[in-house]
C-alpha cells in the first residue's frame, strides 16, 4: 500500500501552513519527513489523516483519492496514526486502552482477544503491566503503549509524528528498533522526527520540510551528505 500527496496545501482556517508539498511513502519502506520547528510537519500529518481539510490538492491511497476524509475511515483504510500529543487514556489500564483502540473490531470479541496477545507478544514490557493503570508508566512506555495502540486494527501504513520525544536515549534506541521490526513485518511507515541522527538510521528515503515547501528528497545515503550543514542551517530559524 503506497500513501501520496499531490500538491497539497493546508493550514489553519484560510493562512495555509504547508504549500503544494508532493510526498510519496512507497510500501514496505520507512519514509522519514525531518525539518525545523515551525515548518509544517505535523500539519502535514494531521492533513493526510484527515484531522485538518486541505486548502487544495489531493491524498492518495493506493492510487484512490481520500482527500478530507475522516480520522476512522482512514483507519479503516489501513492508515493509523500516533500523534505527538500524548493519546493514552491516563486512568484505564495498558488493556483497556488497547480495547478502545480496537473499537472498530468491538463486534468481535475473539479477534480483539487475538490482536491483543498479538499486541503483547511484540511488546512483552506492556504484558507485565497489563493491569496497571495507564499514568502509572513511564513516558517512554507510554509512547509504547500509543504505538501498540496504533497497531490494534492492523494497519498497512503507520505515520508517527515524534515518537522519540522526550526519551532517554535507551528507550529511544528500544523504540527505533521497534518501528524497524515494524517494516520487516511488511509495515509501511511515515515518520517525522526531530532526534535525525537517530532516525535517519532506520530510514529508506528521506523528505526535508522547510517554511511549507519540499525542499530535499531523496535515499538516506544522499541526505547523509549535507545533514550536518542542513540541521546547522536550522538553528538560524
Amino acid at each position: 500500500m503506497e500513501l501520496r500527496t499531490e500538491r497539497l496545501s493546508s493550514g489553519y482556517g484560510d493562512r495555509p501552513v504547508i504549500r503544494d508539498v508532493d510526498i510519496r511513502v512507497s510500501e514496505g519502506c520507512v519514509t522519514a519527513l525531518f525539518g525545523p520547528n515551525g515548518a509544517g510537519k505535523s500539519t502535514l500529518l494531521k492533513t493526510i489523516f484527515g484531522m485538518l481539510p486541505p486548502l487544495s490538492g489531493r491524498v492518495l491511497l493506493d492510487g484512490d483519492d481520500v482527500t478530507g476524509l475522516e480520522p476512522a475511515e482512514m483507519l479503516k483504510r489501513g492508515v493509523a496514526y500516533v500523534p505527538q500529543e500524548r493519546s493514552i487514556f491516563p486512568d484505564l489500564t495498558v488493556e483497556e486502552n488497547l480495547k478502545m483502540a480496537g473499537w472498530l473490531i468491538r463486534g468481535n470479541r475473539s479477534l480483539l482477544r487475538k490482536r491483543i496477545e498479538e499486541i503483547f507478544t511484540l511488546f512483552p514490557v506492556l504484558e507485565k503491566m497489563r493491569t496497571k493503570k495507564s499514568i502509572l508508566l513511564s513516558g517512554g512506555q507510554q509512547r509504547m503503549l500509543e504505538v501498540a495502540r496504533a497497531l490494534m486494527l492492523a494497519p498497512q501504513i503507520i505515520v508517527m509524528d515524534e515518537p522519540s520525544a522526550g526519551l532517554a536515549p535507551n528507550v529511544l534506541f528500544e523504540l527505533l528498533s521497534m518501528v524497524s521490526g515494524l517494516k520487516n513485518a511488511g509495515k509501511t511507515i511515515f515518520i517525522v522526527d526531530q532526534n535525525i541522527r537517530e532516525a535517519v538510521k532506520i530510514a529508506d528515503y528521506v523528505y526535508v520540510l522547510e517554511r511549507g515547501e519540499v525542499t530535499f528528497e531523496g535515499g538516506v545515503n544522499t541526505f547523509m551528505k549535507s545533514m550536518e550543514d542542513l540541521v546547522r542551517s536550522w538553528l538560524k530559524f
